[in-house]
């Protein structure tokens, strides 16, 4: 009777692709997988190339010259730093969409955060529907940056709005708040506060990995619920916090959206809601100065590079990580 020995499975099939792949030899397997590697890619690197990489590049040298859009592109003149130098000495609209996009960002971004974390720990309890409640307050931050909102919160703080109705039930006069130069902005940084729900979900995140044994030590030493905030939740939130930070300080730079529609493009009232990036907006598009519009594009990039890179060299004297390292 004769024996049969069973197929040693560690022994690839002398048919199969990984056995012609290594007859081939492991460097031609290792060059036909990266090949396939970067074919798979190559829709991601021609829409980086295309719509982010080459764009970019090319803003880049538009910002040294006085392109128009209506100038053939042929016929561009190079015109070197004047760009540059018009913006910082001649142009007073310039800083004053500076002051207004400082100003917004100084004020709504802190109570933005501040809302988010205190309805955080409102919503970090195992209370009866409170998954309801979480996502009830998320659901502004999914709208985002709409016009449809823009138009709505317009319509909302407006003379004969539901604000001033709300306000005429208390027996206050209320005022035309998106046309009023002393209100206007405020208006949008309401808009900014109320969509909090992004941050606050990763706050929610963040106090769900705070152990509990630390409370219950702090409870132990006498720490009431204060003291337990400042001691123990702030230095274990400190990683989340920064990352919050940082996120919607670049968003609160990048307002454009509802700045537009409450001024209908123009920034008004009295450039009350001119932010930085509507006032580049009106610079390319609507005065056709594409190369001023472009060096303006890249001094913001700049300035919110060095804002982020400020945020990150003096993170580590505050954000406190749970492995005992300060990065």
């Amino acid at each position: 009777m004769a024996l049969t020995t069973a197929p040693d499975p560690t022994r690839p099939d002398p048919g199969s692709v990984r056995a012609r792949a290594d007859r081939r030899g492991p460097g031609r397997a290792r060059h036909s997988e990266g090949l396939a590697g970067y074919v798979f890619l190559s829709p991601w690197l021609i829409g980086l190339m295309g719509v982010t990489a080459i764009p970019m590049l090319l803003s880049l040298y538009l910002s040294f010259t006085n392109y128009d859009i209506l100038t053939p592109f042929s016929e561009v003149q190079w015109v070197g730093l004047a760009n540059y130098e018009r913006m910082f000495t001649a142009d007073p609209s310039y800083w004053h969409a500076v002051r207004v996009t400082l100003t917004f960002a100084l004020i709504a971004v802190p109570l933005k955060l501040a809302a988010a974390l205190g309805v955080a720990l409102l919503l970090n309890r195992a209370w009866r529907g409170v998954g309801l409640f979480r996502g009830l307050f998320y659901l502004p931050s999914l709208l985002g940056g709409s016009v449809a909102l823009a138009i709505v919160w317009v319509n909302m703080f407006n003379r004969d709005g539901a604000f001033n109705s709300l306000l005429s039930l208390f027996g206050i006069q209320g005022k035309p708040w998106v046309n009023d130069p002393d209100w206007a902005l405020e208006t949008l940084m309401v808009l900014a506060i109320w969509q909090f729900g992004a941050p606050m979900v990763i706050f929610l995140a963040g106090l769900k990995q705070v152990p509990t044994e630390l409370y219950e030590a702090a409870s132990v030493d006498g720490a009431g619920r204060f003291r337990q905030f400042r001691n123990v939740t702030l230095p274990m939130l400190s990683p989340v916090i920064f990352f919050n930070l940082v996120l919607e300080t670049i968003n609160g730079f990048q307002g454009f959206t509802a700045a537009f529609v409450l001024s209908n493009g123009t920034g008004g009232p009295v450039d009350s809601t001119l932010m930085y990036t509507l006032n580049l907006y009106i610079t390319g598009f609507t005065d056709l100065e594409m190369g001023y519009a472009s060096a303006m594009a890249w001094v913001f990039l700049l300035a919110i590079a060095v804002i982020t890179a400020i945020f990150f060299s003096t993170g580590r004297f505050w954000v406190h990580y749970s492995d005992g390292e300060d990065r």
